[in-house]
């Protein structure tokens, strides 16, 4: 779960960090009337994504009539494809420097991260490719509860060492970076991050920006804290504004559903790779699916085979369901190639096939974007499964013509995955052929 800025500073403040004076959230213009502001004041869109200060979701205000304005304009602003409908207005701080601090976990090994660096305020991500030397990073691999003391003075000495203005306020940022350890673990935390951390004029240390991501599967856990900032913690948060449109869709219908690629709804394709929907039987064949499609793109394909989404049918989907995750993965601008398995157990093959081939019948007779399908099915109802697909193949072969689906156990499902991609990379190149032609 991903908290606002103002919603991840209420926690920060409960932990020790400095932050600016919060003046109020509001979700409509109207509600400035009712506010005294004191200027200059920071107006702050409140999304759920990065790169709101480039969008423009971030202005500073000297008085009440561009604060007006800037907030309309905010209000009608989406940025990267997501909707402002809340905006914070907080003091402006004086800023002298502007520090990077985060604590997260390494996703391969699970150990807790610290990162500083005094070159904040900026993409640290670039600032890690181009001058790596300026990132302190230091992995905690037992889980200590609190930070030890000689490893928050090992990042305050970082920092100082990077700038020597900082040495008045070492225990400043001493302070700092446990707080923001000490956060991280109390709250059970993916991510606790502050960027800027910024150093007044007058030395003050003061969490100008805050970024918490919370680990769902600890909620339970987290209800005098969500309860402490207003989410109800008897009912799953679900913030549209995290949502892709297709994870939205899917939400609707009912699957779970997540985009593995960022923003796909301004999606620019690499003409060079392939990319590959998948629809699986479960969420084990998911995640299966997911690592093998990356396995072989990365063995045999130098790494230009990309997997666009996780997805799930859930037990027993119903046909219209079936039919439903195909088409959104059709309509999805990304995908080159769908690869689809059905291991029934629960789930019967005869809906899936079913589901499948329903369509593609309606894609091509409204046409609409068609894509080829590769897969493999088998489990509970199989016979009847492989009955209607012949039957159907017969009665209306054009839909179905790049439909290919490997009926049994006779293929294992590692090799069906190969054998899509390579048709696929086969089926790119033939388009490519035909645009030139």
């Amino acid at each position: 779960m991903k908290l606002y800025e103002y919603e991840a500073k209420q926690i920060f403040e409960k932990h020790g960090l400095v932050i600016p004076k919060q003046i109020a959230t509001i979700e409509q213009i109207e509600e400035l009337d009712n506010l005294s502001l004191k200027f200059p004041v920071m107006v702050k869109a409140m999304v759920l994504i990065g790169g709101r200060g480039k969008a423009g979701g971030i202005k500073l205000c000297s008085n009440i009539e561009e604060t007006r304005k800037i907030v309309e304009k905010m209000f009608a602003m989406r940025i990267h494809g997501y909707p402002v409908k809340k905006i914070l207005l907080e003091e402006a701080v004086d800023v002298a420097n502007e520090i990077y601090m985060s604590v997260t976990t390494d996703p391969a090994t699970f150990d807790i991260v610290i990162v500083t660096s005094a070159s904040g305020g900026i993409d640290i991500e670039e600032v890690a490719r181009t001058h790596p030397e300026e990132i302190w990073k230091k992995t905690i691999k037992d889980n200590a509860k609190d930070l030890p003391e000689d490893i928050a003075e090992e990042a305050a000495e970082f920092l100082v060492e990077k700038n020597a203005d900082f040495i008045t306020i070492k225990e400043k940022l001493y302070k700092a970076v446990k707080s923001l350890y000490n956060t991280f673990q109390h709250v059970e935390a993916k991510i606790c991050e502050i960027n800027p951390l910024i150093v007044t004029k007058d030395n003050f240390v003061i969490a100008a920006d805050a970024k918490i991501v919370l680990d769902d599967n600890s909620l339970y856990r987290q209800a005098p804290l969500l309860k402490s900032i207003n989410i109800d913690p008897r009912s799953k948060r679900h913030d549209i504004s995290e949502q892709t449109i297709y994870e939205e869709q899917a939400y609707r219908i009912g699957f779970p559903y997540l985009d593995l690629i960022e923003h796909p709804e301004e999606f620019v394709k690499d003409k060079d790779k392939l990319y590959v929907g998948l629809v699986p039987g479960g969420a084990g064949y998911g995640i299966f699916s997911i690592d093998e499609v990356v396995n072989i793109g990365k063995r045999y394909y130098e790494g230009k085979v990309i997997p666009i989404n996780f997805m799930d049918s859930g037990g027993g989907p119903s046909l219209i369901k079936v039919a439903d995750m195909f088409h959104l993965l059709m309509d999805h601008p990304a995908t080159d190639i769908i690869i689809t398995s059905r291991f029934g157990g629960i789930s019967s093959c005869d809906i899936f096939i079913r589901g499948l081939i329903m369509s593609l019948r309606d894609r091509f007779m409204s046409k609409k974007r068609m894509i080829p399908v590769f897969g493999r099915m088998v489990g509970t109802d199989l016979a009847a499964a492989r009955a209607y697909l012949e039957k159907a193949k017969r009665e209306t072969p054009e839909p179905l013509k790049d439909l290919h689906i490997v009926i049994g156990n006779q293929k294992i499902m590692a090799d069906v995955i190969r054998d899509g991609i390579e048709y696929g990379f086969k089926v790119k190149k033939q388009l490519e052929e035909k645009e030139v032609n």
